[in-house]
């Protein structure tokens, strides 16, 4: 078998302009594209009934992050913040060449920040979790060679 490379990760959202609000407008993703979506086909793949959604897709360097937003049948809840031992997608981590600058922005921001996460190296964050507007989990690191390394 053989694949050509990994195309994106995608994930449900409650509220598209939320979301984008944080993943494109804080974190700096760019928009690349949306796309409608509904019926026969689409309720096939996703195994859901009347499938009528919205998808934006944003990237951030290499990576390609789908924010799917089901107007039909709607999003449902899950257990937030999900366990890191519960199987499946635990979390998005992303690097930052100062965690301690980026922790003081989110919680600025008034993103839910985990403070019992935060790793600390003597003063300096290295890494901690914070959850986007839906609960999803992400890790903020150091980048190696970067400030908190």
């Amino acid at each position: 078998m053989e694949l050509s490379g990994v195309s994106h990760i995608g994930l449900c959202v409650a509220d598209l302009a939320r979301s984008l609000a944080f993943y494109r407008d804080l974190l700096g993703f760019e928009e690349r594209s949306r796309l409608e979506v509904q019926g026969a086909l689409a309720s096939q793949l996703l195994q859901l009934s009347e499938v009528d959604l919205e998808a934006v897709y944003l990237q951030r360097g290499d990576f390609t992050l789908e924010l799917l937003h089901y107007r039909s049948p709607g999003a449902v809840d899950g257990e937030t913040p999900r366990p890191m031992n519960q199987r499946g997608l635990t979390h998005i981590s992303l690097q930052s060449p100062d965690p301690g600058a980026a922790l003081e922005t989110f919680r600025a921001a008034g993103v839910a920040v985990l403070d019992p996460t935060v790793v600390r190296v003597g003063d300096v964050v290295v890494a901690f979790l914070l959850q986007d507007p839906d609960g999803q989990i992400l890790e903020i690191t150091a980048i190696p060679g970067g400030s908190g390394d």
